[in-house]
């Protein structure tokens, strides 16, 4: 039993820098519940000599870019998908609302479909605003650290 707890403190200090760091967008991704984060470039006469190219808020641009310095992804993140049978963003949802310290993996792996898998699907970033589940990993994630540790800022 003390080794668990243990385990669960060195956890929680080892993803606690990394959460702070995204938990700063949290307001930001609040207000972008169910709005679209992207927009088609339609420049003077694009439409007739090059294609049409997406444009992305600024301020998703800088939490891409911030996730991607953290140790919070994992280019394996398609295997939870499979494990778990998660074929929904409702299910997907529901995973992030049950999980513990113990699934921090998981949590990590919801975070990398949208931030790693949007590097060559641009519009998973747009969706993962959306539908929230950004900002459910992250609150999530903010929510089992305050509860093994001290609070994140």
């Amino acid at each position: 039993m003390e080794k668990d707890k243990l385990y669960m403190h060195e956890v929680a200090t080892k993803y606690r820098p990394d959460v702070e760091r995204l938990a700063k967008y949290i307001p930001w991704l609040e207000s972008r519940l169910g709005v679209l984060t992207s927009s088609m470039y339609k420049g003077e006469g694009i439409e007739v000599n090059s294609i049409s190219f997406p444009v992305y808020d600024a301020t998703l641009m800088n939490l891409v870019k911030e996730a991607r310095q953290t140790e919070l992804l994992d280019r394996n993140y398609a295997y939870v998908y499979s494990r778990n049978r998660i074929r929904t963003v409702e299910a997907e949802q529901l995973l992030i609302e049950r999980s513990t310290i113990r699934e921090m993996d998981t949590l990590k792996d919801i975070l990398s479909r949208y931030v790693l898998g949007g590097m060559t699907k641009g519009r998973l970033w747009t969706e993962g605003v959306a539908n929230g589940s950004i900002l459910k990993v992250i609150c999530r994630m903010k929510e089992v650290l305050d509860y093994w540790d001290k609070p994140v800022q």
